[in-house]
């Protein structure tokens, strides 16, 4: 084995739990919002990316920075704020997961159905192949979730998101390096004052990185990496598997808003809002750009995306609800090895969630739109219940945060507020 082999292998196994909050975060934030955002306005919103990146990092920072100090979950430090902490973030999740899971899982659905050419799969309607290939799709995540569990999600979340990095940087490149592209300066820009485009600010922010509730995903994944190995992460291992995964995503974000901007702004093509309808004009607009031999890298980055996605969104819902219900109720769901209660929860949001798109058969547009508008306006307050768990006085002082890292989150929440409640006056 090379030497640069063993390094890159060295560094591969120092990252885990950065790399499932990598999976989960890049999803339809980035392959639908980005580039949707990249497509309608250019690169206008890319400061917006890294602002919301350097407003809400401290909030996704304290999920592993607090596994790493206490060597518990996030959700320990909700208990010591009051059993109320718990249920505000139990009951937030509960009325969210099935639209959320939906949202994601129809993306993936349509993505799938277009690369592998099942549109008029038995004559039905493009609504029903997406539920229909959904379905198949939760019945491989779930499969996936409970033969292997953690130790098959970190391996399969690793090399996913490093094919997504690599085609979609090779992506940019290729567009960077093409004359041809179809980028204006002359077509639409964003407008502050045109209260359409905020609404739209607002559900792209909503999901960029991820929703707030991904740092109690991570903190979570964290402690089953702990347990895994027995032992618990030191901090400096945890922030840097973090950092990694965090920077990834905001550099990635920008990427896919590159795509959108030198692919579809100013050609004049309007946004599908079906999953399958999105997939082939995303695909088949990168076709043009680029080509024939373009097709397989992005087909591959854009279904790899989602399907991690999807996959880690399945295993962080059920996780964290019995997690949940493990610290409100100890004696009733105690863990057990067999863990009834995560196998439970899974299937409840896999029963949830196809209800939702068999029944209701809202499209992709509607979906995406309600989840990450939901996330934006929930986002302040998990980012005080952060906040108050990682500054607790039971924190030994060394791993707590510093003084300026304070006022950063008291900038941070007044920024998210401030945000969600001009939102809502404008709806």
């Amino acid at each position: 084995m090379t030497i640069p082999t063993k390094l890159f292998n060295g560094l591969l196994s120092k990252l885990g739990p950065g790399l499932l909050y990598a999976g989960a975060a890049i999803g339809v934030s980035h392959l639908v919002q980005s580039t949707r955002a990249g497509g309608m306005f250019g690169f206008d919103l890319i400061i917006a990316i890294l602002v919301i990146h350097v407003i809400k990092y401290p909030f996704f920072e304290f999920g592993p920075r607090y596994t790493a100090a206490t060597g518990n979950n996030i959700l320990h430090g909700y208990q010591k704020l009051g059993e109320w902490a718990v249920w505000i973030y139990l009951l937030m999740t509960l009325s969210t997961m099935f639209i959320i899971q939906a949202a994601v899982t129809v993306v993936t659905a349509g993505l799938f159905t277009h690369i592998f050419g099942l549109e008029e799969l038995g004559g039905h309607d493009p609504q029903v192949i997406d539920a229909i290939i959904s379905s198949l799709i939760l019945i491989i995540c779930f499969t996936l979730l409970v033969s292997g569990r953690y130790m098959l999600l970190d391996k399969l979340i690793k090399v996913i998101v490093l094919i997504l990095s690599a085609t979609t940087i090779f992506a940019v490149i290729a567009l960077t390096l093409d004359n041809s592209n179809h980028y204006s300066s002359r077509a639409l820009h964003f407008d502050i004052t045109d209260t359409a485009q905020l609404l739209f600010l607002a559900a792209f922010l909503g999901w960029m990185p991820a929703p707030v509730e991904i740092s109690v995903w991570h903190s979570i994944w964290s402690e089953s990496k702990n347990d895994n190995e027995g032992r618990i992460t030191s901090m400096q291992e945890t922030l840097f598997d973090f950092r990694v995964g965090f920077i990834g995503t905001a550099f990635l974000a920008m990427c896919f808003l590159a795509i959108g901007a030198m692919v579809m702004h100013g050609s004049g093509v309007e946004f599908k809002t079906g999953g399958a309808a999105f997939a082939e004009q995303l695909l088949d607009m990168y076709r043009q750009a680029l080509g024939d031999w373009a097709y397989p890298i992005v087909a591959i980055a854009a279904l790899t995306t989602m399907f991690s996605t999807t996959l880690t969104l399945l295993d962080a819902f059920p996780r964290t609800i019995s997690i949940s219900l493990e610290r409100i109720s100890p004696q009733k769901f105690q863990h057990n090895k067999n863990n009834r209660t995560y196998i439970s929860w899974l299937l409840i949001t896999i029963t949830g969630t196809l209800s939702l798109l068999f029944f209701f058969t809202p499209s992709m547009g509607e979906m995406v739109k309600v989840a990450t508008v939901i996330a934006f306006v929930a986002a302040p307050v998990l980012a005080i219940l952060n906040t108050l768990a990682m500054f607790d006085k039971s924190i030994p002082e060394e791993y707590r945060p510093g003084k300026g890292m304070l006022v950063w989150c008291l900038m941070g929440l007044a920024s998210l507020i401030s945000c969600s409640i001009g939102y809502l006056w404008l709806m």
